[in-house]
Order: C-alpha cells, then sequence, then structure tokens
C-alpha cells in the first residue's frame, strides 16, 4: 500500500468491493447476520476503520465455511450478536474511539477548569 492509497483509503474500497461481493454469494439469513456484524464492530473501528480490516475478513470467512456445511446461523453466532462482535474486536467493554474523544474532551475540561 502507498501512501496515496493510505490516504485516500482506495485500498480499503477495494476490499470492501471484494467484502461484499463475497457476502453476496451467501444465502439470505447469512447476509443479514453479516450486515448485523458489520453494524455493531463499527463503534470499535479507529479512526480509518482500517482495525476493522482483519477482522471483517475472518468473520467473513466463517460465516462462508459455516454455510458451506450447512449450518445454520444461529447455530454459529449464537444468542448474543452484539457480543459476539465485542469479543471480535478486543473484550466487552473495549475503548472505542468515542470512548477516547470522550475522555480527551474531559480532561482538557479538568484542565480548564484547573481541577
Amino acid at each position: 500500500m502507498n501512501f496515496w492509497q493510505k490516504i485516500t483509503g482506495s485500498d480499503m474500497t477495494k476490499e470492501f468491493k471484494a467484502f461484499e461481493s463475497r457476502a453476496n454469494k451467501l444465502p439470505a439469513d447469512y447476509q443479514t447476520a453479516w450486515e448485523k456484524i458489520k453494524a455493531n464492530l463499527w463503534p470499535h473501528a479507529d479512526l480509518t476503520g482500517r482495525n476493522l480490516m482483519p477482522i471483517l475478513d475472518g468473520v467473513l470467512g466463517l460465516l462462508e465455511e459455516a454455510a458451506a456445511d450447512g449450518q445454520r446461523v444461529h447455530e454459529v453466532l449464537g444468542d448474543d450478536l452484539k457480543g459476539f462482535c465485542s469479543a471480535l474486536a478486543g473484550e466487552e467493554g473495549a475503548i472505542t474511539f468515542r470512548d477516547k474523544w470522550r475522555q480527551q474532551l474531559n480532561h482538557t475540561i479538568a484542565k480548564k477548569l484547573g481541577k
């Protein structure tokens, strides 16, 4: 990846398109689960989202293998999809970029107030 690709994110766009084409080949219930997984993982992304690329690739591989084996989505992912995604992104309560910004803002305000 060169500097221009890193700045513009064009490398990630190509990867996302590849992910979506792979996901479109899955059964409908797996596609629904894929959309929910993406929605639950984005809060754990860094500013660019690059940290999620290997995680998304691994999850999509898991879904492809499970679909090929004939398993149901519920058997693979379980009842707690949000917990599954939190476990993928790190551990429960992992700090997201929003949490970092909130901490930074609180620290700056406390500093200005002299505390």
